[in-house]
């Protein structure tokens, strides 16, 4: 119901009714906000009337400001004004559908709208350019000056185009939109403009037909088009060095901290940039594109006089291809853009842990291609052990037990209030923490060197996932995983403020697993862990 409504307030049973079918017929018979139908008979009971614009807005208190909606969608819309809310719905939708549960990009928007779906012909006549678009008006020339950048000598123009020849260059711009639209659709819904002009490239491999392809300014595009662009303006390059383009973005997002980047889509352009280097590489070396004869020390050595950024790019690829491979079941439970409230893991925690604990962070001397066919190469080897490894947690904690309905928003707090939370869920949450996950990859840790150790086999302890693991060492993982999962403390109400109200060093936890009593004097465990019986199946 619409908050402090006089209007329906006053209304009796039979007058309410009547105006729901009204704003229902006026809706075309959908929800105001999700836009899927609406059944009265079924739905009876679990719907809503919300003014459109909140009377605090300016919003008047009647009919024509109604909107009809689920209940359930009333109750989790993401801004007060329904107009708004109903966007970040459609949006929301598009997020759902987004490939890899990554989040969306501009070009999952503009697939949604029907955008990028073709390319633009284009004609250079001295400083100028032209095209032709088919419309409704016909088929007018559009001819258009060229400038040139002082600083990069990159050459541009500037146009109005229809989302169907925009494409999202996901190379140079692989960031996810996020929450942080809705700011954006806000400022274009109140009719305050963004002056900030998306920019594109247009580089086609020949002739004259290419994409125009979007790598900067997704979030304002994005937004534009959620509120009914049809059409966008770009300033696009005229075939630029991609490289160039490549490294800016990197830079304003690394360097600069222009844009606020997460860390995944840090390390994706990093990865990139690593490729750049392994073609650039073979054409100084005169060698075939196939051919990869060649080591990543080869590469640092080559390119001595950027040694630091090309090892950073090369440790850069190899977590990036861990984060995006499709197996990494994991990943379904982290948040790429800091610790959310909707699933239980950071991005920035699996960096910390995970990609500290076990990757090499140094070039190996093995060709790239050495031993792929018979899976000995180290680098493919320590990718699919490390997504093997992050799944058994994902089995292990998070798999059938994390309720993203439910969250994580103040859930100590919730656990606090008395609020029923299942404990598998709570157990969830409290062992997605950094300072928890930390502790038991140290664990982790302990039981693959001490395999290696009883079994008299020399490891390099800096490469342990260059090492296959037997099938015995998984079941050893496995076991130690599911003992400390039985622990009783992360379904412990009663340590809700205590031990997991704030945001301790590792070395809090450190002290528990070892003594099993906190810094503070508190008993967390029973006693502190003993490997013996962490590698003990349960039941024995």
């Amino acid at each position: 119901m619409a908050a402090h409504s006089l209007f329906l307030s006053r209304l009796k049973p039979p007058q309410r009714l009547e105006l729901e079918q009204r704003l229902l017929a006026r809706q075309s018979g959908v929800c105001f906000l999700c836009e899927e139908p609406i059944d009265f008979q079924l739905q009876a009971d679990m719907l809503e009337i919300d003014h459109i614009v909140p009377v605090a807005s300016g919003g008047k208190d009647e009919e024509n400001n109604f909107g009809l909606t689920h209940e359930a969608c009333n109750r989790k819309k993401s801004a007060s004004d329904l107009r708004v809310a109903r966007v970040m719905m459609r949006f929301a939708k598009i997020e759902d559908s987004a490939d890899a549960g990554q989040g969306a990009n501009l070009g999952d928007v503009l697939k949604a709208y029907g955008g990028g779906t073709k390319p633009l012909r284009m004609i250079r006549d001295g400083s100028t350019v032209r095209y032709s678009i088919p419309s409704e008006g016909g088929a007018p020339i559009v001819t258009l000056p060229l400038w040139r950048d002082r600083l990069s000598e990159m050459e541009y123009f500037f146009a109005v185009l229809p989302l169907t020849y925009l494409h999202h260059d996901e190379r140079i711009n692989p960031r996810n939109i996020g929450a942080n639209l809705r700011g954006l659709v806000e400022e274009f819904h109140q009719k305050r403009p963004q002056l900030h002009v998306a920019l594109a490239w247009w580089n086609p491999e020949k002739g004259d037909e290419g994409n125009v392809n979007v790598f900067d300014g997704q979030h304002k595009a994005a937004a534009q088009i959620l509120l009914g662009a049809k059409d966008l303006p770009v300033r696009v390059f005229l075939r630029p060095d991609l490289k160039v383009l490549l490294e800016a973005n990197t830079n304003a997002g690394d360097k600069l901290r222009q844009v606020a980047f997460d860390s995944a889509v840090k390390r994706h352009l990093g990865s990139a940039l690593y490729y750049e280097r392994v073609q650039e590489y073979q054409h100084l070396r005169h060698l075939p594109p196939e051919d990869f004869s060649f080591s990543e020390a080869d590469l640092v050595k080559l390119f001595r006089g950027e040694h630091r950024e090309l090892i950073k790019y090369i440790v850069d690829a190899v977590r990036d291809s861990i984060t995006r491979d499709a197996n990494n079941k994991l990943m379904d439970f982290v948040q790429w853009a800091g610790k959310g409230y909707e699933k239980p893991l950071a991005y920035s925690s699996i960096e910390k842990t995970f990609y500290s604990q076990f990757l090499y962070m140094k070039p190996t001397d093995t060709p790239l291609n050495a031993g792929l066919e018979i899976g000995s190469n180290p680098r493919q080897l320590e990718k699919e052990q490390m997504i093997r490894l992050m799944s058994l947690f994902a089995e292990v904690f998070f798999a059938g037990q994390w309720d993203a309905e439910m969250g994580g928003f103040k859930l100590e707090d919730r656990v606090l209030k008395g609020e029923p939370i299942p404990p598998q869920h709570l157990r969830a949450w409290r062992i997605g923490r950094e300072e928890v996950l930390a502790n038991i990859l140290d664990w982790v840790r302990f039981a693959i060197e001490s395999f290696y150790a009883v079994n008299m086999e020399k490891v390099d302890k800096g490469r342990l996932m260059h090492h296959r693991f037997p099938e015995v060492l998984w079941g050893t993982l496995e076991n130690v995983l599911r003992n400390i999962g039985d622990l009783p403390c992360w379904v412990d109400t009663k340590l809700a403020q205590t031990i997991f109200g704030g945001k301790p060093p590792r070395d809090f936890w450190k002290k528990i697993f070892k003594d099993g009593v906190s810094p503070t004097g508190i008993r967390v465990l029973a006693q502190g862990l003993e490997l013996k019986s962490l590698v003990t199946p349960k039941g024995e």
